[in-house]
Protein backbone atom coordinates (compact mmCIF):
# COMPACT_ATOMS: atom_id res chain seq x y z
CA UNK A 1 0.00 0.00 0.00
CA UNK A 2 1.35 3.42 -0.97
CA UNK A 3 0.22 6.27 1.25
CA UNK A 4 0.54 9.95 0.39
CA UNK A 5 3.59 11.50 2.11
CA UNK A 6 1.59 13.49 4.67
CA UNK A 7 -0.74 10.59 5.44
CA UNK A 8 2.25 8.30 6.01
CA UNK A 9 3.96 10.85 8.24
CA UNK A 10 0.82 11.34 10.33
CA UNK A 11 0.28 7.59 10.56
CA UNK A 12 3.78 6.92 11.87
CA UNK A 13 3.67 9.92 14.21
CA UNK A 14 0.39 8.75 15.75
CA UNK A 15 1.70 5.18 16.09
CA UNK A 16 4.97 6.29 17.69
CA UNK A 17 3.36 8.68 20.17
CA UNK A 18 0.86 6.00 21.17
CA UNK A 19 3.65 3.43 21.58
CA UNK A 20 5.73 5.74 23.77
CA UNK A 21 2.82 6.83 25.97
CA UNK A 22 1.57 3.26 26.50
CA UNK A 23 4.96 1.80 27.46
CA UNK A 24 5.84 1.98 31.15
CA UNK A 25 9.60 2.27 31.63
CA UNK A 26 11.13 3.52 34.88
CA UNK A 27 14.90 3.30 34.36
CA UNK A 28 15.47 3.92 30.68
CA UNK A 29 14.02 5.76 27.69
CA UNK A 30 11.74 4.25 25.06
CA UNK A 31 14.18 3.32 22.28
CA UNK A 32 13.39 3.51 18.56
CA UNK A 33 15.82 2.11 16.02
CA UNK A 34 15.58 4.14 12.81
CA UNK A 35 17.96 3.64 9.91
CA UNK A 36 18.13 3.08 6.15
CA UNK A 37 19.45 0.05 4.30
CA UNK A 38 19.47 -1.57 0.88
CA UNK A 39 17.24 -4.50 -0.02
CA UNK A 40 20.00 -6.92 0.96
CA UNK A 41 20.43 -5.34 4.42
CA UNK A 42 23.54 -3.27 3.70
CA UNK A 43 24.01 0.18 5.23
CA UNK A 44 27.20 0.96 3.33
CA UNK A 45 29.69 -0.63 0.95
CA UNK A 46 32.23 -1.29 3.70
CA UNK A 47 32.77 -0.30 7.33
CA UNK A 48 33.76 3.34 7.71
CA UNK A 49 32.42 4.53 4.36
CA UNK A 50 29.41 6.79 3.86
CA UNK A 51 26.55 5.78 1.59
CA UNK A 52 23.25 7.64 1.45
CA UNK A 53 20.15 5.56 0.65
CA UNK A 54 17.25 7.84 1.55
CA UNK A 55 15.17 9.67 -1.03
CA UNK A 56 13.60 13.08 -0.33
CA UNK A 57 10.41 11.65 1.20
CA UNK A 58 12.15 9.16 3.50
CA UNK A 59 14.67 11.83 4.55
CA UNK A 60 11.77 14.05 5.60
CA UNK A 61 10.36 11.13 7.58
CA UNK A 62 13.69 10.61 9.34
CA UNK A 63 13.80 14.25 10.36
CA UNK A 64 10.21 14.05 11.55
CA UNK A 65 11.14 11.06 13.71
CA UNK A 66 14.02 13.04 15.18
CA UNK A 67 11.61 15.80 16.19
CA UNK A 68 9.37 13.28 17.98
CA UNK A 69 12.11 12.02 20.32
CA UNK A 70 13.77 13.67 23.31
CA UNK A 71 17.21 12.45 22.26
CA UNK A 72 19.06 11.05 19.27
CA UNK A 73 22.05 8.72 19.62
CA UNK A 74 24.82 7.52 17.31
CA UNK A 75 28.16 5.82 17.84
CA UNK A 76 31.57 7.37 17.31
CA UNK A 77 31.97 5.34 14.11
CA UNK A 78 29.05 7.21 12.56
CA UNK A 79 30.49 10.55 13.67
CA UNK A 80 33.89 9.76 12.15
CA UNK A 81 32.51 8.46 8.84
CA UNK A 82 29.38 10.62 8.29
CA UNK A 83 29.88 13.67 10.56
CA UNK A 84 26.10 14.04 11.07
CA UNK A 85 24.47 17.17 12.46
CA UNK A 86 21.66 15.19 14.20
CA UNK A 87 19.31 18.15 13.76
CA UNK A 88 15.80 18.57 12.32
CA UNK A 89 16.22 20.38 9.01
CA UNK A 90 13.76 18.81 6.54
CA UNK A 91 10.79 18.94 8.89
CA UNK A 92 9.19 21.50 11.19
CA UNK A 93 9.98 20.45 14.74
CA UNK A 94 12.42 20.76 17.66
CA UNK A 95 15.94 19.36 17.63
CA UNK A 96 16.43 16.33 19.90
CA UNK A 97 19.28 16.14 22.38
CA UNK A 98 22.38 14.87 20.46
CA UNK A 99 24.19 11.98 22.15
CA UNK A 100 27.34 10.12 21.05
CA UNK A 101 28.65 6.81 22.41
CA UNK A 102 32.43 7.18 22.38
CA UNK A 103 34.13 4.74 24.74
CA UNK A 104 37.68 5.96 24.04
CA UNK A 105 36.84 9.64 23.44
CA UNK A 106 37.93 9.80 19.83
CA UNK A 107 35.52 12.53 18.77
CA UNK A 108 37.27 15.39 16.95
CA UNK A 109 36.73 18.99 18.01
CA UNK A 110 35.56 19.72 14.47
CA UNK A 111 32.61 17.28 14.64
CA UNK A 112 29.33 18.96 13.70
CA UNK A 113 27.57 17.58 16.80
CA UNK A 114 30.04 19.59 18.91
CA UNK A 115 28.86 22.75 17.16
CA UNK A 116 25.13 22.17 17.43
CA UNK A 117 22.90 25.23 16.88
CA UNK A 118 20.99 24.97 20.17
CA UNK A 119 22.09 21.88 22.16
CA UNK A 120 25.15 20.84 24.13
CA UNK A 121 26.08 17.41 22.79
CA UNK A 122 26.51 14.69 25.41
CA UNK A 123 29.53 12.45 24.83
CA UNK A 124 29.10 9.19 26.76
CA UNK A 125 32.48 7.56 27.43
CA UNK A 126 34.34 5.08 29.65
CA UNK A 127 37.32 7.37 30.09
CA UNK A 128 37.85 9.11 33.43
CA UNK A 129 40.69 11.36 32.35
CA UNK A 130 40.53 13.52 29.27
CA UNK A 131 41.80 16.76 27.83
CA UNK A 132 39.72 19.79 26.91
CA UNK A 133 37.06 19.42 24.24
CA UNK A 134 36.23 22.59 22.41
CA UNK A 135 32.80 23.36 21.07
CA UNK A 136 29.40 22.84 22.63
CA UNK A 137 29.82 19.40 24.22
CA UNK A 138 29.69 17.77 27.64
CA UNK A 139 31.69 14.65 28.49
CA UNK A 140 29.77 12.14 30.63
CA UNK A 141 31.69 9.19 32.12
CA UNK A 142 29.54 6.04 32.33
CA UNK A 143 30.38 3.43 34.94
CA UNK A 144 29.09 -0.13 34.81
CA UNK A 145 30.02 -3.72 34.25
CA UNK A 146 33.17 -4.14 32.21
CA UNK A 147 32.97 -5.89 28.86
CA UNK A 148 35.65 -7.47 26.73
CA UNK A 149 35.55 -4.69 24.13
CA UNK A 150 35.61 -1.87 26.69
CA UNK A 151 32.44 -0.35 25.24
CA UNK A 152 30.18 2.07 27.08
CA UNK A 153 27.80 -0.11 29.18
CA UNK A 154 24.41 0.49 27.60
CA UNK A 155 22.20 -0.29 30.60
CA UNK A 156 24.06 2.24 32.74
CA UNK A 157 24.07 4.74 29.87
CA UNK A 158 20.29 4.45 29.48
CA UNK A 159 19.81 5.01 33.21
CA UNK A 160 21.87 8.19 33.00
CA UNK A 161 19.86 9.44 30.05
CA UNK A 162 16.62 8.71 31.87
CA UNK A 163 17.86 10.62 34.92
CA UNK A 164 18.66 13.54 32.61
CA UNK A 165 15.09 13.66 31.35
CA UNK A 166 15.35 11.62 28.15
CA UNK A 167 12.14 9.60 27.96
CA UNK A 168 12.32 8.72 24.26
CA UNK A 169 15.50 7.99 22.31
CA UNK A 170 16.05 7.55 18.58
CA UNK A 171 19.07 5.39 17.69
CA UNK A 172 20.36 5.90 14.13
CA UNK A 173 23.50 3.75 14.13
CA UNK A 174 25.93 2.64 13.06
CA UNK A 175 25.96 -1.13 12.79
CA UNK A 176 27.85 -1.79 16.04
CA UNK A 177 25.43 0.41 17.98
CA UNK A 178 22.34 -1.13 16.35
CA UNK A 179 23.62 -4.63 17.12
CA UNK A 180 24.59 -3.72 20.70
CA UNK A 181 21.14 -2.32 21.49
CA UNK A 182 19.50 -5.46 20.11
CA UNK A 183 21.89 -7.70 22.04
CA UNK A 184 21.03 -5.84 25.24
CA UNK A 185 17.25 -6.08 24.59
CA UNK A 186 17.01 -2.30 24.74
CA UNK A 187 14.91 -1.72 21.62
CA UNK A 188 11.18 -1.01 21.75
CA UNK A 189 10.38 0.01 18.16
CA UNK A 190 11.84 -0.10 14.67
CA UNK A 191 11.37 2.22 11.69
CA UNK A 192 13.28 0.82 8.75
CA UNK A 193 13.82 2.52 5.39
CA UNK A 194 14.60 0.06 2.58
CA UNK A 195 16.04 1.57 -0.59
CA UNK A 196 15.60 -0.18 -3.97
CA UNK A 197 19.28 -1.06 -4.27
CA UNK A 198 21.39 -4.19 -3.84
CA UNK A 199 24.81 -3.34 -2.43
CA UNK A 200 26.29 -6.56 -1.04
CA UNK A 201 28.12 -4.52 1.58
CA UNK A 202 28.34 -3.94 5.32
CA UNK A 203 25.21 -5.12 7.16
CA UNK A 204 23.24 -3.14 9.74
CA UNK A 205 22.80 -6.02 12.20
CA UNK A 206 25.64 -8.27 13.32
CA UNK A 207 25.63 -11.55 15.24
CA UNK A 208 22.93 -11.66 17.91
CA UNK A 209 23.11 -15.35 18.76
CA UNK A 210 26.25 -15.12 20.90
CA UNK A 211 24.38 -13.02 23.45
CA UNK A 212 20.67 -13.67 23.04
CA UNK A 213 20.74 -17.36 22.20
CA UNK A 214 17.41 -18.19 20.59
CA UNK A 215 15.66 -15.07 21.91
CA UNK A 216 15.11 -13.55 18.50
CA UNK A 217 12.96 -10.41 18.73
CA UNK A 218 9.52 -10.42 17.14
CA UNK A 219 8.19 -7.34 15.31
CA UNK A 220 4.45 -7.16 15.80
CA UNK A 221 2.18 -5.76 14.58
CA UNK A 222 4.10 -4.80 11.48
CA UNK A 223 3.19 -1.92 9.16
CA UNK A 224 4.54 -0.92 5.77
CA UNK A 225 4.13 1.72 3.12
CA UNK A 226 6.08 3.51 0.41
CA UNK A 227 7.76 6.91 0.72
CA UNK A 228 8.92 8.13 -2.65
CA UNK A 229 11.17 5.42 -4.06
CA UNK A 230 11.78 3.84 -0.66
CA UNK A 231 9.87 1.22 1.31
CA UNK A 232 9.13 1.97 4.99
CA UNK A 233 8.56 -0.82 7.53
CA UNK A 234 7.74 -0.14 11.17
CA UNK A 235 6.56 -2.00 14.26
CA UNK A 236 7.11 -2.75 17.95
CA UNK A 237 9.88 -5.12 19.04
CA UNK A 238 9.29 -7.78 21.66
CA UNK A 239 11.92 -10.14 23.03
CA UNK A 240 10.60 -13.57 23.98
CA UNK A 241 10.41 -14.03 27.71
CA UNK A 242 10.78 -10.31 28.35
CA UNK A 243 8.13 -7.62 28.51
CA UNK A 244 9.14 -4.29 26.97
Amino acid sequence: MKATPMNLNRQIEKWLQSSISSTELTKRPFVTLAYAQSWDGSITTRCGEKLNFSCKESTELTHQLRSLHDGILVGIGTVLSDDPQLTVRDWDGPNPQPIVLDSHLRIPNSAKVCHHPDKCCWILTRKTEFGPLTGNAEIVTVNGEDNEQGNVPLVSAMEILYERGIRSLMVEGGAKIITAFLQAHLVDALVLTVAPQIVGGYKAVGDLQSVTGHEIPDITPIFSSQAGEDFIIWGRLYFKGKSN
